[in-house]
This record gives structure tokens, sequence and C-alpha cells, in this order.
């Protein structure tokens, strides 16, 4: 069998080198069926991506359920078939790999929903209704023409040219479908291509037609631009669209820069994008990312002039906290313990900042390692990742004062072990040494070990906190009615 008419790169046979291929043909040959690979699977074997798709889609013109029943009858293991009867679609795994079977179909659309009305069609009314010309390429499996690379829309030459076309006009495919707009970005993003003008402009004109699209389906391609070497690109992409301001208006409200006096701030999204991209040279932790984009999302509703001090963004740090539950449940993100942890590292974000411009003291840095907990490795790398300074001798600095703060952090972690710390002396204990009902009392007590252990007047440790609580206490006029210490409970 020959893969000669496949017109890929260095090594064209690896683009049907997977097992279930020869199968599918044989069973091609038995029912008398055409079918093709196409889509993600043909366009990363012709671009020899080293992280290729793992999904597998089959178009079969005819009978795609029968021809997937038959493909894993024939495969050692059986993979068990998932069938979609309205769908006319069929899928089973083998391996790491998800292959999907769809029979050919032409697709129509109603101005108010990107669901189609499907019908029956050829390969070529399946290409046509593909998103992209790179996404539309197709490879024979029927062993009379085993190998044959189908292209009608000049997907190979887009490869080359590293360019997004689609293959019918933008303007019907972005109105059908709004969800591909988003994907034409994330394509261009992933793949380092640009968006061919046309596009761009029909994406501009159906901007407002992502709103028919779910919150879930866009933030699927919101965090693939996330994730992806540079998300700078795909944000800027995004605002040259006008999908930003539809999407995350809050970023787009950073934008521009305002002079007054003479004085102007930074473009505080340009900013933004080049921390994300900062962020992710150095981690693949998407929730990072999220927190580095939000980090100054507060920045334009707390944005002053002061004359004489210039611009200011006071409490942009607290309120941007306070906006991340809003945004993350407008977006449909998840609600848990991911956007706490997005919140806390806005919240934080100046923290080691601070510490950068003043001498470090052991108990600024013991409440940051308090406050943090886990996330101090994550929170030091968003503050490095903030530093977008275009003054070399200004970054060097703060990047030593940084250095310092590290250093700072370990010693104090191993000589106090306040991260993640919970008070030697529990209210359980208050309430049994002097025989107190639950009560604000307790609370005030508990705040104060806990200060004293922050401020370094005591150690972490039972027995001084103990103490340093029965001195508070007598201060508050209580007494106390059974000494745990003496009884030998210290632990």
């Amino acid at each position: 069998m020959s893969y000669k008419n496949i017109p890929a790169n260095k090594n064209p046979e690896k683009c049907l080198d997977h097992p279930v291929f020869r199968i599918v043909s044989d069973v091609c040959r038995q029912l008398d069926v055409p079918a093709y690979v196409v889509g993600g699977f043909v366009r990363d074997c012709l671009l020899a991506r080293d992280n290729p798709s793992k999904d597998i889609d089959i178009v079969v013109v005819g009978k795609g359920i029968e021809v997937a029943r038959e493909t894993a009858r024939k495969l050692k293991p059986q993979p068990k078939v998932s069938i979609f009867k309205n769908f006319g679609t069929a899928m089973f795994r083998y391996g790491d790999t998800e292959i999907d079977f769809v029979g050919a179909r032409r697709e129509s659309y109603r101005m108010d929903s990107r669901k189609p009305v499907v019908e029956n069609g050829t390969l070529e009314d399946d290409q046509k209704r593909r998103d992209f010309t790179i996404n539309a390429m197709a490879v024979s499996l029927h062993p009379d023409t085993y190998g044959k690379f189908i292209d009608p829309f000049g997907g190979l030459d887009d490869l080359k040219n590293k360019i997004i076309r689609t293959p019918l006009d933008p303007d019907i495919t972005f109105s059908d479908d709004p969800l591909r707009m988003l994907r034409a970005i994330r394509f261009a993003t992933q793949l380092d291509f640009r968006i061919d003008p046309v596009v761009l402009k029909a994406i501009k004109h159906n901007k407002k037609r992502i709103h028919i699209v779910s919150m879930e389906r866009i933030v699927i391609e919101l965090n693939k631009i996330m994730m992806t070497d540079k998300p700078s690109a795909g944000f800027l992409l995004l605002d040259r669209s006008g999908l930003l301001k539809e999407i995350l208006p809050e970023l787009d409200a950073m934008k521009g820069v305002e002079i007054r006096n003479g004085i102007q701030h930074k473009d505080v999204f340009l900013h933004t994008i080049q921390v994300v991209d900062n962020v992710s040279r150095k981690t693949n932790n998407l929730w990072l990312r999220w927190a580095a984009l939000l980090h100054d999302v507060a920045k334009p509703v707390t944005k002053k002039f002061i004359p004489g001090q210039g611009w200011t963004f006071h409490g942009h740090d607290y309120i941007g906290s306070k906006m991340v539950p809003g945004i993350f449940r407008r977006l449909k993100l998840p609600m848990n313990d991911k956007m706490k942890y997005v919140q806390k590292l806005v919240a934080l974000h100046l923290r080691p900042i601070a510490l950068t411009t003043n001498e470090v003291t052991d108990s600024a840095v013991r409440r940051l390692l308090f406050e943090a907990g886990d996330n101090i490795e994550d929170l030091m790398t968003l503050c490095e990742a903030d530093i977008t300074s275009k003054n070399e001798k200004k970054v060097r600095q703060h990047l030593r004062n940084f250095r310092l703060v590290r250093k700072k952090l370990k010693i104090i972690e191993e000589k106090d072990a306040v991260r993640n710390f919970q008070p030697p002396v529990t209210g359980e204990d208050i309430m049994k040494t002097f025989n107190i009902p639950p009560s604000k009392t307790i609370g005030i007590l508990k705040d104060a070990i806990k200060e004293a252990i922050l401020e370094g007047t005591i150690r972490n440790d039972r027995e001084e906190a103990y103490r340093f609580m029965i001195k508070q206490a007598r201060h508050m006029g209580l007494e106390v009615k059974n000494d745990l210490l003496k009884k030998g409970n210290t632990t």
C-alpha cells in the first residue's frame, strides 16, 4: 500500500501508521464504502507537530456507524463502541487515541443557533462544512485509493504559508458557527500562524454573534489560548478582532494610556499579557496563568491621578481579588479551589514586591508565608513575572531583592514552620483552661497568639503560646480554672 500520494513533510508514512487505518481499509473493502481520515490528525501529521492530535476523525460516505462496529470487532482487545444515532456518529478508544466515525454530511444553520440541521452528503460537502482549510484535508482509506490526498481548498499551501483561511466565505462560516471565530484565533496562536485579512474582517463583522455560543465552549477555547507558548499573541488577536470586549470586558477596560501634567501610566493591558507570557515560560499551570491575567484587573476602577504624586492604583490588589469570583461565575469557570487559588494570588501579588522596596523583616516574611501557605512558590513566580520594566537596571535590582526574599522565606520556614500553621493552642484548650463557653473572647485570644507568633514575640511552640495566652487572659480579667500544662498535657 502506497503513501506516495500524500504531499507531507519529512516522513509521510506517519500519516497512516496507526494500526486502525489498515483495519478500516479492510472494512471499506468488505462493505464497499469510501472512508477518509480528515481534520486535525491530518493537519498535525503534515506539520510534524511534537504533540499531534490524539483524536482521529474518519468520514465515511454512507455507513459510518457500521464501519465503526466492524472496525472495533477486528481489533484486539475489542473496544466498546459508543453510538450516537441522532448524529449518525460512533466512537471508541483504542490505546490513548479516540477514534470518531461520522457519515459525510452537509449542514445548514438557523440565525439563533450554532446547532446545524444535518443531511447526508458527499466528501466534498463534508469538507466544505469544515472550519478552516487546514482542517479540511483528507486522506483516503479505501484500498483502491489508499493514501490519496484530497485538498480542494489549498489547505497544504496554507500550512506552508502559515495562514488561517476558511473553505467558504468566512462571513458564512462565522455566522453559521460563531465559535469558529475563537477557534481561528486559537489555531493562529497555537501554530504561530497569521489570520487572513479577509477572515479577520469577517470576525470583526460577526463578533456580536459570539453571544449565541455557550460560555462553556468559549472558555474551552480561552483555556487553549492560555496554554499556548505565547498567550499574548492570542489576546492581541482577540483585541484586534473585537472579541476581547465581548468576552472579557474587564481586560478591554485595561487598554490605553492616559496622560496628565505630562505624566502617563503604562498600558495595563499590554503589561498584563506580557506578565502572562512571562509566567507561561516558567510553568504549565493554567490557573497561575489565569492569576497573571487577572492580577491587575482592578486597576481601571482604582486609577487616580494625584497632583505631585502621579498615577495611583491603591487597593487594586484587594478589589481585584473581590472581582475574581464574579468573573469566574460569568465565564462558567470552576467556583472551587481553583477560583480561590486565583483570588488568593491576586490579593497577595503586591506583598513580595513590597518586601523588595524596604528592609526585609522576619515579621513581614513570616506573615507572607502564613497567608500564602503552599502557594508561596507560585506567588513568587507571579511576582517575578510582574517585572516588565524596560529599565534593565531596575529589573536587575528587583530580581536581586526577590532572591533575598526567597532566601529569607527558606530561613524563616525552616526556623518557625509557619506555612499553613495552626495555632498551637486551640479554641477548645482556651474553653477548658478558663471554663468558658464559645464566645468572642476565644477568637480574641487565638488572634493574639497568632499575631505574637507572626511578629516573632513567641515561637510557634505550644508551651510558649500557652503561657502567652495566660498572660493575655489575665489582662482581660480571666482566671485559670484548669491548667493544662500543670497536668502535663503539652501536646
